[in-house]
């Protein structure tokens, strides 16, 4: 089985709509795909629709958080939630605080931007996103379209860059919080590109360790932005943690360059995540790769 367990549709940050991105997948060969759009899951009922045949889909989330070391700044990480029940009152009024918080976000750097002179406008940006959930990806492929910079890629690596003074930082939930919440909604919580540093600060064994005693029950350790040295030792860390290990490709259509399936999820965790997942069931009636249902 190929399994790849993080992806984003049009819904959030992706170029390709839920449909297209499932037929991407069953295009590549992949067996089970998880939709993880951010902070939403307003292409759930279009993937169960669109699900084609002998491909499973599994409904997901990847919610915006933050880690409060004592003493320092807060670091922004994300938390990949699978299988939870989406009516959960408290974590569907948390994605409604954190989709407003893009929105105004997004508001706040569009303008910083025109009023140094970039023609970008916000209108522009809205009609961009499609009614999803607006984010910088969609900035900067107005600042492509705009002639400003050579792609989005560019775009993050200077003006949208968190250290660019056109940077705005949003109010994303405490992950303790988060974990909290995806647990009590029968999800399974899984920390996303943990080890990524080049985007940016990222959180050390014992943040992990304490997530882990929070009810974190997974790590992303194969993922297109960890190198070897990262994943092997994400890798031995959640062996020592008792945490599940994924791998996926974090895939975004053309706003990224990493295919659907780049890296992939061994059956055997996706069997475990499967049994630890209570609010929801996979689209297509799923049996894991061990042939049972999860």
């Amino acid at each position: 089985m190929r399994i790849d367990l993080h992806t984003h549709s049009s819904v959030s940050d992706g170029t390709d709509s839920p449909t297209e991105l499932l037929a991407a997948a069953r295009a590549a060969g992949l067996d089970v795909v998880a939709l993880t759009d951010h902070d939403t899951t307003a292409g759930w009922a279009e993937a169960e629709r669109a699900r084609p045949d002998g491909l499973t889909v599994v409904p997901g989330m990847e919610l915006s958080c933050r880690w409060f070391p004592a003493g320092s700044p807060p670091i922004s990480v994300h938390l990949l939630a699978y299988l939870f029940d989406p009516g959960h009152s408290a974590l569907a009024t948390e994605r409604a605080r954190l989709r407003d918080e893009r929105l105004g976000r997004g508001e706040r750097i569009v303008s910083a931007l025109a009023d140094a002179g970039h023609p970008v406008a916000w209108s522009d940006v809205v009609e961009r996103a499609g009614g999803g959930v607006v984010g910088r990806p969609h900035v900067a492929r107005a600042l492509v379209e705009a002639g400003v910079v050579e792609s989005v890629d560019h775009a993050f690596a200077t003006l949208l860059h968190h250290r660019s003074p056109f940077y705005v930082a949003k109010a994303d939930t405490d992950v303790l919080g988060g974990i909290a919440l995806v647990r009590a909604a029968g999800g399974v919580p899984v920390f996303a590109h943990g080890l990524a540093t080049r985007r940016g600060r990222v959180v050390g064994d014992e943040a992990i360790a304490t997530m882990a005693e929070a009810g974190l029950l997974g790590l992303e350790v194969d993922h297109p932005d960890h190198d070897p040295d990262e994943r092997a030792h994400l890798r031995g860390l959640a062996g020592e943690l008792g945490l599940l290990v994924t791998g996926s490709s974090d895939y975004h259509g053309s706003n990224k360059t990493t295919p659907i399936g780049a890296c992939t999820t061994a059956p055997d965790q996706f069997d475990a995540l499967l049994a630890a997942g209570t609010g929801a069931a996979p689209f297509g009636g799923s049996t894991g790769a061990s042939g049972q249902h999860g």
